[in-house]
């Protein structure tokens, strides 16, 4: 491994997998996971650090206004948003970092660390999408109408931005779990 770390930004709409694939490349490849900061409520099992730093709205703005956020955004009517330090000490450190957020918060990065890898996890049709949606259980009809609407439109803005340089299409877990192993692997030098 270089000196320097990597920083791998994965990006996708709710429902492509992105969790799943996650948890089997941090498995895999031994990478750091980047916790964020929401403003969110705790949702039953979640632990304080492991997904998520809980914090109320005030500290989130203070965060936000002293520079300390690497990306931010508000999705749902919550805030959201990935602390600059830890990522920047991690990479200097010589670790490769993953961020999962959503493609504002990856054109955000990009602005920020334009020399970090950003792949974009896709659903292989709009139909599988609304399908897998409709499988979780957790949302009505006008909820994954919603969710399928901001699909849409952030894939679109994924691909209109050029800053995407990996795209994969989750068809099948295990093909998309190895080809992202991969990327991250040549991206960070250990392959």
């Amino acid at each position: 491994m270089s000196n320097v770390g990597k920083l791998i930004v994965i990006s996708g709409p709710s429902g492509t997998g992105k969790g799943t694939i996650l948890r089997e490349l941090l498995e895999r490849t031994g990478a750091t996971f980047s916790v964020s900061v929401t403003t969110r409520r705790r949702r039953p099992g979640e632990r304080e650090g492991e997904a998520f730093y809980f914090v109320d709205r005030d500290t989130f703005a203070e965060m936000v206004r002293r520079g300390e956020m690497l990306e931010w955004a508000e999705v749902f009517g919550e805030m959201y948003g990935t602390p600059a330090g830890p990522v920047r000490k991690a990479i200097q450190d010589g670790k490769t970092v993953i961020l999962e957020i959503d493609v504002q918060g990856g054109l955000q990065v990009a602005k920020q660390m334009p020399g970090a890898t950003f792949v974009l996890i896709l659903p292989p049709s709009e139909e599988e999408l609304a399908r897998r949606l409709c499988g979780r259980g957790t949302e009505d009809q006008e909820s994954r109408k919603r969710r399928l609407e901001k699909a849409a439109e952030e894939i679109d803005t994924a691909i209109r931005s050029g800053v995407y340089n990996h795209r994969v299409v989750n068809d099948d877990l295990e093909k998309a779990v190895r080809k992202v192993v991969r990327i991250v692997n040549e991206e960070s030098g250990n392959e």
